[in-house]
């Protein structure tokens, strides 16, 4: 009981014992503390002289009219991002020569063509893709269906925008759900009202989410620092609440694939000087990247057993916030970069990787056939830019 309150208290919980068990199930620790307990051994440094690849993706839930903002507002935000980003981070290639990826999940419901157009435009210059992103509530399945077919059309269609499956051609789409709600996750019902929410997105042409972690949420699933599937129980809601494991059996028919970021406790940041703070993958303006956050990420394990060198580290971010662009487009993101750079230069066994949402995909499935190439030629493995 004592790991329980002492995450509680170091999650922001005024007191302990019962009187702080509210608190700890309203920002979902109940969910994931039994879990992060059970597997310690998966969190671990790699030793010195170990192979490793980081996979580094970042999955931005991109909302130009976040807050309500008025048109000028949202398109000064869509604007800075186009114009800065490639001044920012041109000169920086990782250990394929690709410069920084940026994954923007552009919401359904904020669809207007002038931004996503200036955002292909960006992508088309090789720093990020455009994937899927939706807030709704008190939706059903036969709407959630034609909402996102409906978008998935446009952005394929009109703005030259996704990727398709390199044996089928089917247009496929990554996913992440506002609000944290994935599959009616909440326990109100709040923010989606589909229960079997996966199946919808799969049946669409979703080939990955990349929701979670969703802590502080109360969304937040009890398994963690996951590459998995998740079958849906269309009845139930919170069908990714677990799943089989990438690589340690066949994938389940009718299944999705969840790639998990990484969340864990960081003793290093302490409340009051005793109580750990949590690191759950978040890029904003008070959690700028950093050769610390760095370490904590792969200590987390996300992996696939067949490549053990392989690391996948997924962040998340809402990137058209004026309060997290100063670290997003500024010397921060830039001097994180550099690390990357400075550590591959002094350390051979380090290397590093930025991939869109649909790489790292593609890299999860690689990693299952017990790929043996690198991680450059498996980029385009199932999935393929348009």
């Amino acid at each position: 009981m004592i790991e329980w309150l002492i995450a509680g208290a170091a999650l922001g919980t005024a007191g302990v014992g019962a009187a702080a068990w509210p608190r700890i199930k309203e920002r979902g620790l109940d969910q994931w503390l039994p879990g992060y307990l059970a597997t310690g051994q998966q969190r671990r440094d790699p030793l010195p002289g170990q192979p490793v690849h980081l996979i580094l993706c970042i999955g931005d839930h991109y909302e130009p009219k976040l807050g309500g903002a008025p048109p000028a507002q949202a398109q000064e935000r869509v604007t800075r991002w186009c114009n800065e980003y490639p001044k920012l981070f041109e000169a920086f290639r990782d250990s394929d020569g690709k410069p920084p990826q940026h994954s923007f999940f552009y919401p359904v419901e904020e669809y207007e063509p002038q931004y996503l157009d200036q955002l292909a435009e960006l992508c088309r210059r090789g720093y990020g893709e455009v994937e899927v992103h939706l807030h709704h509530d008190n939706d059903t399945s036969e709407n959630l269906r034609q909402t996102l077919l409906d978008f998935k059309q446009k952005l394929y269609q009109q703005h030259g925008l996704l990727s398709t499956h390199g044996e089928t051609g089917e247009v496929g789409y990554a996913f992440i759900h506002g609000n944290w709600a994935l599959d009616n996750a909440r326990p109100d019902g709040r923010w989606c009202g589909v229960n079997n929410e996966l199946d919808v997105l799969r049946e669409t042409g979703c080939f990955v989410d990349m929701t979670l972690p969703s802590a502080p949420s109360v969304t937040q699933t009890s398994t963690i620092n996951s590459i998995y599937y998740a079958v849906d129980e269309p009845t139930q809601p919170k069908s990714h609440q677990d799943g089989v494991r990438v690589g340690t059996m066949p994938r389940p028919d009718k299944s999705l694939l969840l790639i998990q970021g990484p969340l864990l406790f960081d003793w290093s940041r302490r409340k009051l000087g005793i109580l750990p703070r949590v690191e759950n993958a978040c890029l904003q303006g008070n959690q700028a990247p950093s050769a610390a956050r760095l370490k904590l990420w792969l200590r987390a394990g996300v992996q696939v057993p067949t490549r053990p060198d392989w690391y996948f580290v997924k962040l998340h971010t809402h990137g058209a916030n004026e309060q997290n662009m100063p670290v997003l487009l500024g010397s921060a993101m830039q001097t994180f970069h550099q690390h990357l750079q400075q550590r591959a230069e002094t350390d051979s066994a380090f290397k590093f990787h930025y991939v869109s949402a649909r790489e790292m995909t593609n890299l999860v499935h690689a990693a299952e056939a017990n790929w043996q190439g690198t991680v450059q030629e498996a980029r385009d493995y199932l999935w393929k830019k348009q």
